[in-house]
């Protein structure tokens, strides 16, 4: 009979193989050969809860950046010609303010207070470095450096009368409300996206505090909302643009 020839082990090739252990990003990094991306691509993966090295903030996308950028010069245009939407803010604003105590909503509008914001935003900023995330923690801080940069030319330039006080000039938008915003939601993206109820809550209830104090008009607080989505969009997505420079893992040859 003629005996079955066996079958032989395959023989590594080296060639082959170094297609499949070095990667083209960075060394010692696996990749297909093929061209083809892995079964679960970092990029791919979810963004750890603990915000731990490598998490990204969510970023707004395209149409809600411009919906608010589109709100915003649609609200700063009523309120420079005195229009429609203008009149109406002042006649809800009267229907609002002192509807609650006032030590109450003092207490809710100092959540907007520097003060208070930004030292919530420093401790997370001291998180962030000790993760190893530097550059989320450095554009949450430049976030936060923009508001006033931000706010306090359209004050100038739109020179709205107070609620309470309208001899005087430069309520629009408002400062706590950016504030609060920026602050806590970079807070929140900085130490877990769990947190970002949170920060919403404590927002809204700045905002709130606000008009019903009488310290500004609600589109005073609806425009800083809008304001605020532009400053935290684009710092999120330096973040990420800073974090996809560098694949997770990649510290070099060894």
């Amino acid at each position: 009979m003629r005996e079955t020839p066996r079958a032989e082990h395959p023989q590594p090739r080296p060639h082959r193989a170094i297609a499949h252990t070095t990667g083209a990003s960075c060394p010692g990094t696996p990749h297909r050969s093929d061209g083809r991306p892995p079964h679960t691509p970092r990029g791919a993966r979810q963004p750890d809860p603990l915000g731990r090295p490598g998490t990204t903030p969510p970023v707004p996308g395209r149409p809600a950046l411009f919906s608010a950028l589109v709100a915003l010069v649609v609200v700063t245009w009523q309120v420079l010609v005195h229009g429609p939407l203008a009149r109406l803010d002042e006649r809800v604003s009267g229907a609002l303010v002192d509807s609650v105590p006032r030590r109450l909503s003092e207490l809710a509008s100092d959540l907007g207070n520097m003060t208070v914001a930004l030292p919530v935003l420093a401790c997370a900023m001291a998180y962030a470095v000790w993760r190893g995330r530097r550059a989320a923690a450095l554009y949450a801080g430049l976030a936060m450096a923009a508001v006033p940069l931000l706010v306090i030319p359209l004050k100038e330039w739109t020179a709205r009368p107070g609620p309470l006080e309208p001899w005087a000039h430069g309520y629009y938008p408002s400062g706590h409300t950016a504030t609060a915003a920026v602050a806590y939601f970079g807070a929140a993206f900085l130490v877990s996206n769990r947190l970002i109820p949170v920060a919403a809550v404590l927002t809204a209830v700045t905002g709130t505090g606000l008009v019903l104090r009488g310290f500004h008009w609600p589109l005073d607080v609806c425009a800083s909302l809008c304001l605020s989505v532009l400053v935290l969009g684009v710092s999120s997505r330096c973040t990420r643009r800073s974090s996809s420079r560098t694949p997770p893992g990649c510290t070099g040859p060894s």
